[in-house]
């Protein structure tokens, strides 16, 4: 029954896995070659930054990238609570969680008339547009183009924030699952169009292990034994794999570059998550609270002090 079930299940996907495979890559063939420019404004009501006073420099920048749930400008149900509580914990911060990090023209998918009337009537075709542009974005072939769209896109709203090239001022990719795939690949562009000094802090990290890791300084993996959709994505991409000794993901282990951070018993998703306000830990605190409390320790300890103290 369970095998019929199954079959079923796939005969009806199919057409949506078939029809968003090729719409994942028309947009960023669409970006290729120039027939629409990447939106670089934000709606009146969006701001370019929050936290941190735009009169005085912060401490760090840190961009927020979203899992596959991204739609909008503003922060989605999974990604709001950490940002919030991110910038209610540690004020001396800029934030920005406005990237569209599954959209090469930098454009959300809520207010397109047609991903509206699909988000009515379709909604599973959402959820399955931005995984499938987590694997184009981890596709040898179109790796390159998503990275430098993407890039140049996270470039552009950090400039907008009041970021200034080659400042030294430190700049926070804080990814959450998929979000991890475009935050690796971001980095080679960040580098070249802003020369800052880049720190990557994964959540659930879903990434192919792929992507040149060298003008990062440090990766710090937060993780837990039982989530097991990063544990997917380990076993998925062989690149993650130790027996892949020259990948970029493993050279990066070699050089010390990784540090782990253990968030058991958090789950990926779900009312134990790494995220969520009601799960609680021996200790009272909530699973979220953890959460925010180790990133904004390794911001403040590693991050800031490090860089700041050497500029």
């Amino acid at each position: 029954m369970s095998e019929l079930l199954l079959f079923v299940a796939l005969l009806a996907l199919g057409p949506f896995l078939l029809a968003e495979g090729l719409l994942a890559r028309y947009e960023l063939m669409v970006y290729a070659i120039g027939r629409r420019a990447p939106a670089a404004t934000l709606p009146p009501e969006v701001p370019y930054a929050r936290g941190a006073d735009p009169g005085r420099p912060p401490d760090a920048y840190v961009v927020y990238l979203d899992g596959i749930g991204k739609r909008r400008f503003t922060d989605t149900r999974d990604g709001g609570q950490l940002v919030k509580a991110v910038i209610a914990g540690a004020p001396e911060l800029r934030v920005l969680g406005q990237v569209q990090p599954y959209s090469p023209l930098a454009y959300p998918l809520v207010g397109r008339p047609v991903w509206d009337w699909l988000r009515r009537h379709v909604g599973i075709t959402l959820f399955l547009h931005n995984v499938m542009q987590t694997f184009v974005a981890a596709d040898r072939r179109y790796r390159p183009l998503y990275n430098r769209a993407v890039g140049a896109q996270i470039a552009d709203q950090l400039r907008l924030a009041g970021y200034e090239p080659a400042s030294g001022m430190p700049v926070v990719l804080l990814c959450y699952s998929g979000g991890a795939q475009v935050a690796t690949g971001a980095v080679e562009e960040l580098f070249t169009q802003l020369r800052a000094p880049l720190w990557l802090i994964t959540l659930g990290g879903f990434h192919n292990g792929a992507n040149d890791l060298m003008h990062a300084l440090h990766l710090y993996r937060l993780t837990s034994a039982n989530d097991w959709i990063e544990r997917v994505g380990i076993g998925l991409f062989p690149q993650r794999w130790r027996l892949w000794r020259r990948s970029a993901w493993n050279r990066a282990l070699d050089a010390g570059k990784i540090t782990v951070h253990s968030l058991d018993p958090a789950t990926h998703v779900g009312p134990q998550s790494y995220i969520s306000p009601t799960a609680r830990l021996a200790d009272g605190r909530s699973y979220l609270d953890r959460t925010t409390e180790t990133v904004i320790e390794i911001i403040r300890r590693d991050c800031t002090t490090k860089t700041l103290g050497s500029r």
